[in-house]
């Protein structure tokens, strides 16, 4: 075949694909109801024969189409949660059923695309592409086919891998109040992982947030191999609680063709207020703190679909808005029982210019031990038991009552502290290749030798074009005896 032939036959494909998808999508069936009540952002029709989670469109008499889907049943009614805004919907306009659930399109070409909730394109262009559809709503992974996490992944942030090393097919919530990080600490995840692939979920998310997300924080490159979902904080709930699952299935197809992705959602919480309005809406009980039992059962749902499967793994960071800086109300709670480990960032530690602000202290990945080498775990106890010590003494420290020699520890604490605060602290736009967190952890406790066999036996391939020498990378080599002796215990 020659370039003129198949050039002719890719530009008939890309014309007839839209044509294809439409196609697709009408129902073989018409299957009618009509409206018969509108309560808040909830319709009750009349028919159509549905079941729950079958999509359906709203003729509205006004001219205006809607999709939505089913989300109750209450005797003969269905109960409708539409996708986006139900201005101009009357009594008796005309519900049709498709008599299928949600389903989007996913393939290679899908990488640099920006969709919505719904799966299309944000800029209601045609899709470049297609694909057969995959339902949103599946089931994960059945548990005896998860393989186990043994690999660590690099994010390019130097405490997570450093301190809380995060594992191939992890799942990290990072949780704080508002204005402390959280997406940043994303953005920067997002451009320096050595994932083959990124899907980002942006739930509730601010409308000027979007483009600055997209150009800045993530940048041409990240874009190429990123795919990106969208539902700001202005639509529907449904919208916003579709995009999570949305991105989720994206991230499940790549990772079915032996990919390790990397899935970022931001944030669970508005995922979790989009379901308990339409949980409210359809008339269950509010609980703790107004939140209806399905938020919950839902939280699950959407948490166990990543993670490891046969084929390849879904590493996924979760961002939980903590209400009031209290990390124990409910979402924070459920997700932090539901996930493999959590970051805390402090609000403290932000106030004194010292980012990304994460507490160490206050955070945990529960797979560490599993992932690091023993000389790796050893610095990891005595850089976070030095961390403890000077902040149970900080107060005393600080108005000048703490008197040397009173406790070694302490004592120790103090001397490391400025190394401590130097590790922690890292720009927005600077990139730590995990050997080089590594190697910094390590240059505080051992000498250079012990390191350069340490690296030469469990070092992970460098993605860069040279690699870092680990005299470049020590921050300050404490060589005695005494310290590598207390390390190593």
């Amino acid at each position: 075949m020659n370039d003129y032939t198949y050039e002719k036959k890719e530009n008939l494909s890309s014309r007839f694909n839209k044509y294809l998808h439409i196609v697709n999508n009408l129902p073989i069936l018409s299957l009618n109801g009509k409206v018969k009540d509108v309560i808040g952002s909830l319709i009750i029709s009349d028919g159509p024969n549905a079941k729950i989670g079958d999509i359906c469109k709203i003729y509205a008499s006004s001219g205006k189409t809607i999709d939505a889907e089913v989300i109750g049943l209450r005797g003969e009614n269905v109960l409708l949660s539409t996708y986006s805004h139900i201005d101009g919907v009357t009594y008796g306009d005309r519900v049709v059923s498709f008599e299928k659930p949600l389903s989007i399109m996913c393939c290679e070409e899908m990488l640099g695309c920006i969709i919505n909730g719904k799966g299309q394109m944000l800029d209601d262009s045609n899709f470049p592409y297609y694909a057969p559809s995959i339902p949103v709503l599946r089931e994960p992974v059945n548990s005896l086919f998860r393989n186990r996490i043994s690999e660590p992944i690099q994010t390019g942030v130097r405490t997570i891998d450093g301190l809380l090393t995060v594992g191939k097919g992890q799942r990290i919530a990072i949780m704080s109040g508002t204005g402390v990080g959280k997406s940043t600490l994303l953005s920067m995840i997002a451009r320096n992982t050595n994932a083959d692939i990124n899907v980002i979920s942006l739930v509730g998310e601010r409308r000027r947030e979007v483009l600055e997300f997209i150009e800045r924080d993530l940048g041409e490159e990240g874009l190429k191999k990123s795919v990106v979902v969208i539902a700001t904080s202005d639509e529907a709930p449904l919208m916003r609680l579709r995009s999570a699952y949305v991105a989720t299935t994206i991230a499940e197809y790549f990772r079915d063709q032996g990919k390790d992705v990397m899935l970022m959602v931001d944030s669970v919480t508005r995922f979790a207020l989009a379901q308990r309005e339409i949980g409210l809406s359809r008339g269950e009980p509010p609980t703790t703190r107004g939140y209806t039992p399905s938020v919950f059962s839902e939280l699950a749902q959407l948490l166990e679909r990543s993670g490891n499967s046969d084929k390849g793994s879904i590493t996924a960071f979760y961002n939980v808005l903590v209400e009031g800086d209290d990390f124990d109300e409910p979402i924070s709670d459920a997700v932090r029982g539901i996930l493999d480990g959590h970051i805390v960032l402090s609000r403290t530690i932000a106030s004194r210019a010292i980012y990304p602000a994460i507490d160490v202290n206050q955070s945990i990945s529960r797979l560490t031990p599993e992932l690091v080498s023993q000389r790796h775990l050893a610095s990891i106890k005595k850089f976070m038991r030095m961390s403890a010590d000077y902040n149970e003494a900080r107060e005393l420290i600080m108005i000048g009552g703490y008197a040397k020699g009173s406790m070694p520890e302490v004592d120790e604490a103090i001397r490391y502290k400025p190394i401590m605060d130097k590790y922690v602290q890292q720009g927005v736009f600077e990139k730590f290749h995990f050997n080089d967190s590594k190697t910094s952890l390590l240059s505080m406790f051992y000498s250079q030798n012990d390191i350069e066999l340490e690296m030469a036996n469990t070092s992970i391939k460098n993605d860069s074009a040279s690699e870092n020498m680990v005299e470049n990378n020590s921050l300050e080599v404490h060589n005695t005896d005494d310290v590598n002796n207390e390390v190593i215990l």
